[in-house]
């Protein structure tokens, strides 16, 4: 029923980061960790006109790819990983396995979902806090941890609409549900939803 809503609800085609050659959408989404895509969109458009292939970023200063990435914060781990990641794919193909695609640096479970389901069109469940904060108020996890978040959705839905519900369930929780103010009033989920009705009782009392 919460897919069908939100499946009916949400655009069809959603993504969230620019970046469409699947070398770079994977950097973005490395970049993406503790920030928000608006300034990964904005710095990935530097970071590619000064090194275009994987091969410019291996070979890259990692003084000046941290100058570039630097508003995206933790900058130094992230221009060591995102060179670390290049180096390891020249002359390779990016790994569509999760086994193959957490081996390389900087990029974990949710890194790895991504380029699942973005790129190969593979079944991917994403959680990131967007994602985690939707479901956890629907009840439809008895877990804060994405390892274990991953493994329960995916047993409540067919693989084929596991990306599809884990991009409407983002963009719900950006533009819905939101951390400290959700629309409950407003929320297409709300009969379906065991928090609705303390967060409409506590904005009551405003």
């Amino acid at each position: 029923m919460v897919y069908a809503i939100l499946d009916e609800l949400l655009p069809s085609h959603i993504q969230f980061l620019e970046q469409r050659d699947p070398f770079r959408f994977m950097i973005s989404v490395i970049l993406s960790a503790q920030t928000t895509d608006r300034i990964v969109n904005i710095v990935t458009g530097p970071l590619f006109e000064r090194f275009p292939t994987v091969e410019a970023l291996a070979s890259s200063s990692l003084k000046e790819v941290e100058e570039i990435i630097f508003p995206t914060g933790f900058y130094r781990m992230k221009a060591k990983n995102i060179k670390a990641c290049a180096q390891a794919l020249v002359d390779k193909e990016i790994p569509s396995t999760m086994e193959e695609l957490v081996k390389l640096p900087g990029v974990g479970r949710k890194t790895a979902s991504c380029v699942l389901g973005d790129i190969y069109g593979k079944p991917a469940i994403i959680v990131d806090t967007h994602f985690g904060r939707v479901i956890q108020r629907l009840g439809l996890v008895d877990s804060k941890d994405p390892k274990k978040i991953e493994k329960q959705v995916a047993l409540l839905l067919e693989e084929t609409k596991h990306y599809r519900f884990s991009m409407t369930a983002n963009m719900f929780g950006r533009t819905v549900c939101h951390a400290k103010k959700p629309l409950c009033e407003e929320c297409q989920l709300r009969e379906l939803c065991p928090s609705a009705a303390a967060f409409l009782q506590a904005s009551s009392k405003g």
